[in-house]
């Protein structure tokens, strides 16, 4: 299974740890805001890091803003901004990562299946706090929704999102 998170902005939750504790990689599409969050991650399992707009101290400066990775034969491109990618970028491309906007999405792009997990961070407007975990075997793509609520009352998802799990 493949983690996938974004916009920590300088923050770990316990409950993420808990979420991704069985994950066999990590994929933050950018605005870590921190070493540490970098450090606690690569405790659970190797990580694939982007750099974001706000991640722009010294110890980010070595991390890519744009990165394609192979995982169980999908090649996935990530960038922090969808705004930032190009239609040449997606060419071979499988899966396009994307944070940036906060808002948990998949579906398509130019094409190109699009996932955007959401934001583990600091809670932004309405929006939940989310990740994904990704399910690869040959094209086939599964993606598991996370809501990490921290309003301590039920989430209310709206319609199409009956696949997310509340943790």
């Amino acid at each position: 299974m493949l983690a996938v998170i974004s916009d920590t902005h300088g923050m770990m939750r316990p409950e993420v740890l808990h979420a991704l504790h069985d994950c066999e990689s990590i994929i933050h599409a950018g605005d870590i805001g921190s070493p540490e969050v970098l450090d606690r991650l690569t405790q659970i399992a190797p990580v694939h890091a982007i750099r974001g707009n706000i991640d722009t101290a010294a110890w980010s400066l070595s991390i890519p803003e744009k990165r394609t990775v192979i995982w169980m034969q999908q090649r996935i491109l990530i960038a922090h901004r969808l705004n930032d990618v190009q239609a040449q970028d997606l060419e071979e491309i499988d899966l396009l990562v994307c944070g940036h906007s906060h808002k948990p999405f998949y579906g398509y792009h130019l094409g190109t299946r699009y996932l955007n997990p959401g934001s583990i961070g600091p809670k932004r407007f309405r929006l939940p706090i989310t990740c994904a975990r990704l399910y690869l075997e040959d094209s086939n793509v599964e993606v598991a929704w996370i809501v990490l609520d921290d309003r301590g009352r039920e989430v209310r998802l709206g319609p199409g999102w009956d696949n997310w799990v509340v943790i």
